[in-house]
């Protein structure tokens, strides 16, 4: 295969990742909205669209799977296809936890989420960020940037951390709460482990470009 058949391959590929994760990034933003609205309907939106997901996923994993295997790629574009390979099966897993947000909004009562809807908002903004941030270090094999996106999990955590002994210390003292409270919990640890998958995708940015694997969920 000629270079520039390959490279408009990787192209393609790109610009489908890309649309996995614009896509996966509303996926995110709607199951929050969707919680927050007590919005069943948006839910099941949500619910719905993550076959989109799936699909996009299937698609990317088997072309980068062809090109590994007949192609005879150079071993910077191997490392590229098979990182794509890794990340989008990442991203399909954060698009799983937004489904997973859906179907707690379909148990809790109607009621507003009240204080605890600010830190779940806060931590979806930077979930987003992260997710943007991350395609685009990928396309631009920017290793740099790949670090600096793990430093915002790290934000993420934290707001996690006090969101989660702020609803304990709230059902401890109500026992009117902790149905909803649970609930809180299991949305926010949702969120959480998605900042965990973008993790993920940074070390196979890094993997991409240098040929190293680091751990930089420790």
């Amino acid at each position: 295969m000629t270079r520039n058949i390959l490279d408009k391959r990787l192209k393609s590929l790109i610009s489908e990742l890309a649309e996995m994760g614009s896509l996966v990034e509303k996926q995110i933003y709607d199951s929050i909205n969707a919680l927050k609205n007590h919005d069943v309907e948006l839910s099941e939106k949500v619910i719905k669209n993550d076959d989109k997901v799936d699909a996009l996923n299937k698609r990317i994993e088997e072309k980068c799977l062809i090109y590994m295997a007949t192609q005879s790629p150079m071993a910077s574009d191997l490392r590229k296809m098979f990182a794509a390979s890794k990340i989008v099966t990442d991203l399909e897993r954060i698009a799983d936890y937004a489904v997973d947000i859906c179907k707690i909004n379909k148990r809790i009562e109607i009621d507003p989420l009240g204080e605890a809807e600010i830190p779940l908002w806060n931590m979806v903004e930077i979930l987003s960020k992260m997710i943007n941030m991350s395609v685009e270090a990928f396309v631009n094999s920017d290793v740099e940037e790949a670090y600096r996106i793990c430093k915002l999990d790290d934000e993420v955590d934290v707001i996690y951390r006090k969101l989660f002994n702020d609803v304990i210390k709230k059902m401890s003292k109500d026992e009117n709460l902790i149905n909803k409270g649970t609930q809180i919990l299991f949305a926010s640890k949702y969120l959480e482990r998605m900042g965990d998958h973008i993790t993920n995708i940074c070390e196979w940015i890094i993997f991409s470009k240098e040929g190293d694997y680091v751990d930089l969920n420790e």
